[in-house]
């Protein structure tokens, strides 16, 4: 049996962004690659962007769930270890993302649509980053936190970190580093920046 068309078209989108790049991938190939019609595909998603900003929510590493959870139960778990699991789930989502994502900065005009659809569905590049700020906030309330710490500057600085992983590091001879040694090292590094 085959999938609901819905789950069709975002697998198809999903691959096809991640092989041609969103700014190629029309609604006609990505409704061929999922076997229904462009029609169907517009039944399901009002827009390129939409379809474009369900894949990242539907389809790569969420942030959001985590971060909420840990900001509603500031105090729960190690310190370090929670920030290692967000900069880990970060940096996936950063490595699963650019390659989609990277052509939208070649088209002005792509570029705005697609921010103007993030803006009225309340999504955004802005929120993981407001995110990761408000849980630093409540353990900042909590007393895990210097008093002092800018957490919307930590929060801007790991979450930086973790798109500049996906960004720059494959043209150093060593590569990408892991994930999971990269997200314990930006971990360490910024507790100890904002932690007594």
């Amino acid at each position: 049996m085959q999938p609901p068309a819905r789950e069709r078209v975002l697998d198809a989108a999903h691959q096809l962004m991640l092989t041609v790049g969103l700014a190629r991938a029309t609604t006609k190939e990505i409704a061929r690659a999922a076997g229904c019609s462009e029609a169907a595909l517009y039944k399901h998603f009002a827009s390129k962007e939409e379809l474009f900003i369900r894949v990242l929510t539907e389809r790569l590493p969420q942030m959001a769930p985590l971060l909420h959870g840990l900001a509603a139960e500031p105090g729960r778990g190690a310190l370090e270890a929670n920030l290692t699991e967000i900069a880990r789930q970060a940096a996936l989502f950063y490595e699963q993302s650019f390659p989609i994502a990277a052509s939208l900065y070649a088209e002005t005009q792509l570029k705005r649509r697609h921010d103007e659809a993030m803006r009225e569905m309340g999504k955004g590049p802005h929120l993981p980053i407001e995110g990761l700020a408000a849980y630093l906030r409540a353990e900042q309330d909590a007393g895990r936190i210097r008093a002092d710490a800018d957490t919307f500057a930590a929060a801007s600085l790991l979450m930086g970190a973790c798109a500049q992983r996906a960004f720059a590091y494959d043209a150093t001879a060593e590569g990408r580093p892991s994930v999971d040694t990269f997200a314990a090292r930006l971990a360490r590094t910024l507790l100890a920046g904002i932690t007594d």
